[in-house]
């Protein structure tokens, strides 16, 4: 047996040129869909990510700026360009991206960010409105995650889905995205004890722990779709690698995401894809 892929890269084309479409839609009412970062500017990876954002936002016809964060920013300063932004009727979606340097509060900028405008959906006022069901946007991750489900008809309702991982921008939103789906949810963690044992009874697996490889072959049940939301680094080995062994698991699951070109894509989909349905929100 060896798994379907679940390709990431193909599907965000998909909804990327479906964007294009509502973006000319906007364009021909004077309404020009806007994202703005507010990045730290010593790493190097989350500026390559942000250029990435751009370039895509770019070719579906959007605009947006980029504002570095740096040691030299102030708490205060951070928070008073968030309001700013807040304020400009141009932006329709403001993304902070994490990690922000050590000496910011981003508790408190997300706080200050609030729901309005947070089209990457982890300020608390957008989780606690996924919490009791309101509208709102959703975090960009488990969006994609959800919508890669959707696209593929991966059976959700009434399955059994255990989520390795518990932080607020992928874990913890993922879980109650399933939840509210029908599913029946389990959020485990590196702690859990008998991980391997709890994996093996989930229909749908999502691991979002930030291990290399943890996830093993003999941790999935046969027939499992597998979710692999992590991104590692490892020394000596060239791009990215997922929290799954993709060659043992792809053996035993009947679908399975790749690392990378799988959840990835995306999530920068369904960022840009917020960003535009807030901008359609100024024409209610």
């Amino acid at each position: 047996m060896s798994a379907q892929i679940l390709d990431g890269l193909a599907l965000s084309r998909i909804v990327r040129e479906s964007l294009k479409v509502r973006v000319d839609a906007l364009r021909e009412k004077g309404i020009i869909p806007r994202l703005d970062v507010l990045v730290a500017a010593q790493d190097p990876a989350s500026l390559a990510y942000v250029k990435m954002k751009h370039t895509w936002a770019a070719k579906a016809g959007m605009q947006g700026e980029s504002y570095d964060v740096t040691a030299d920013t102030t708490q205060q300063q951070l928070i008073d360009k968030i309001g700013e932004l807040n304020a400009n009727p141009l932006v329709h979606g403001i993304l902070l991206q994490h990690p922000l340097p050590a000496h910011l509060d981003e508790q408190e900028a997300l706080i200050a960010l609030g729901a309005e405008k947070d089209v990457d959906g982890i300020a608390p006022q957008s989780l606690g409105r996924l919490v009791a069901d309101l509208p709102g946007f959703r975090c960009a991750t488990p969006l994609g995650i959800m919508k890669i489900l959707e696209h593929y008809q991966i059976p959700i309702q009434g399955k059994r889905v255990v989520v390795i991982g518990r932080s607020v921008i992928l874990g913890k939103p993922a879980a109650l995205m399933l939840l509210q789906k029908h599913a029946t949810v389990t959020i485990a963690h590196s702690r859990t004890v008998d991980l391997p044992d709890l994996c093996r009874e989930a229909d749908i697996l999502v691991a979002a722990v930030g291990r290399a490889e943890m996830v093993k072959g003999d941790w999935v049940k046969p027939g499992a779709v597998v979710i692999d939301a992590g991104y590692n680094k490892v020394e000596g080995r060239k791009g990215d690698v997922g929290d799954v062994e993709f060659e043992s698991a792809s053996q035993v699951a009947s679908w399975i995401t790749p690392v990378p070109g799988g959840v990835g894509p995306m999530t920068v989909a369904s960022l840009l894809s917020n960003a535009v349905e807030s901008a359609e929100k100024t024409l209610a």
